[in-house]
């Protein structure tokens, strides 16, 4: 993304880094050194919704974000499926360039079936994972996502997408708890990124395979007894509009070993609460590291 002038240095003081994958440029973040903790967003999120995470984490651990293509500073082909399925090959081609092992997986909202489906196909570089709001099993059956696909599905659903940036626009507002933790010059880093009608399609596509790859998901799940052992921590927005509480207590049976805090926030718990959700991942991350000889 060649403009990017509306970055504000005081909220985003990193280095961008570039990578090059068969679909397209790759924007992530890489700050600190030790472990490495992966960052995996959704929608219509990037990097940006981790800033506060990479600038307390990256003190002691290696923290890489990532942008997926078609959003934030990365590359939006128009011609990308755009699809979770996509997104993962994605971060597998990723993770394979820079060589990453012995991660700990940080993922929320669409994030979840990207981020899950490549560790339960690599749970040997898995360590440890981080779930906040997000999900992994088939979405055909639940009646809001119904409601969400027929919308985006017709001329309306295209025409706000791609027109007028609905999902950064209002969407995003829509699921916080509290409307105050979304200030102006936050909200616009969300707005940004898509700044006409050609950078939109990534957010249609993604927004289209809520239900679109329903049967993906459930493939996934059914194999989730790859990483039902792994250490795992669960930061849950008891607010949150769009992915609602039944979807934490069916994680709790998923993953009965799961450290899990509930919190009074949105959809979005990184921007309403993050401050008690680093505190958690650092408390976490000292609590399953092996103690030395």
């Amino acid at each position: 993304m060649k403009n990017q002038d509306w970055i504000q240095p005081t909220l985003y003081p990193f280095k961008r880094h570039y990578v090059q994958l068969s679909q397209g440029t790759m924007h992530y973040l890489d700050e600190g050194q030790g472990e490495t903790i992966v960052f995996i967003h959704g929608t219509p999120t990037w990097s940006f919704l981790y800033r506060d995470f990479i600038k307390s984490l990256s003190t002691q651990y290696r923290c890489i974000a990532i942008d997926h293509l078609g959003f934030g500073l990365s590359d939006k082909p128009k011609g990308f499926a755009g699809t979770p399925q996509a997104h993962s090959q994605n971060l597998q081609e990723f993770i394979d360039l820079l060589g990453l092992e012995n991660i700990t997986l940080v993922v929320h909202d669409f994030g979840g079936p990207i981020g899950l489906s490549w560790a339960i196909a690599h749970p040997q570089k898995v360590k440890r994972l981080v779930l906040f709001n997000t999900w992994l099993w088939e979405t055909q059956t639940d009646k809001d996502a119904q409601k969400i696909d027929k919308l985006l599905h017709g001329w309306l659903g295209n025409y706000l997408y791609l027109n007028t940036n609905f999902s950064p626009k209002v969407l995003l507002k829509q699921a916080f708890f509290d409307k105050k933790k979304l200030s102006k010059p936050v909200h616009k880093h969300y707005l940004k990124p898509f700044p006409n009608k050609a950078s939109r399609y990534g957010l249609l596509k993604i927004g289209q395979s809520l239900v679109g790859s329903s049967d993906w998901y459930q493939q996934q799940f059914e194999q989730i007894d790859q990483i039902k052992n792994k250490p795992a921590l669960i930061l849950w927005g008891m607010q949150d509009k769009f992915i609602r509480p039944t979807y934490l207590q069916k994680w709790g049976k998923t993953l009965p070993q799961a450290k899990i805090r509930q919190l009074e926030s949105g959809h979005f718990v990184q921007e309403e609460a993050p401050q008690v959700s680093i505190a958690a991942i650092k408390e976490f991350m000292l609590e399953n590291t092996p103690a030395l000889l």
